[in-house]
């Protein structure tokens, strides 16, 4: 893991076992107080605190609410599999910078790009396929909407 310097170099940030106890540890309750992951990983509060906002700085991890977006109103959530023109990763960073992605990844296969959506409805969705293919680099995209989420987990920790 990497941290960056005042002048933008980036240095090594340690990641021993208690770095990855404590990401365990956030990982089963992100509402975990440091006092009660201090006592699992055996250090003090203030080291806990600490330890984790050197982890949430260095972009390791992020504490968050994870939602279900169709009990938040949106109809429609749909992977999209883009193949792309000249440079894939300019490409993905221009479908990356949408809104609506909330998950957008370079990868190996009949895909160059594959990018998460969560749209209001048929209509929203349609719209952000249409943005998505208008974006510079976009040669084809495949749609694959989802019907049903059977699981959804954020806790595979940290091996």
């Amino acid at each position: 893991m990497t941290q960056s310097a005042p002048n933008g170099a980036t240095h090594a940030l340690s990641m021993d076992d208690t770095s990855k106890a404590i990401i365990e540890q956030l990982q089963q309750d992100g509402r975990r107080s440091y006092a009660a992951i201090g006592k699992a990983v055996g250090l003090s509060e203030a080291a806990v605190r600490q330890r984790v906002q050197k982890l949430i700085d260095s972009k390791v991890m992020q504490v968050v609410a994870v939602t279900d977006p169709m009990q938040l109103g949106f109809k429609r959530q749909a992977l999209l599999g883009i193949r792309s023109t000249g440079d894939i990763i300019a490409t993905a960073d221009r479908i990356a910078a949408l809104p609506e992605v909330d998950y957008c990844v370079v990868v190996a296969g009949p895909s160059d790009i594959i990018a998460e959506v969560i749209c209001a409805n048929d209509e929203d969705l349609l719209r952000i396929i249409t943005e998505i293919r208008s974006v510079e680099g976009v040669r084809e995209t495949e749609t694959f909407m989802y019907l049903s989420l059977r699981k959804q987990e954020y806790n595979w920790g940290t091996r």
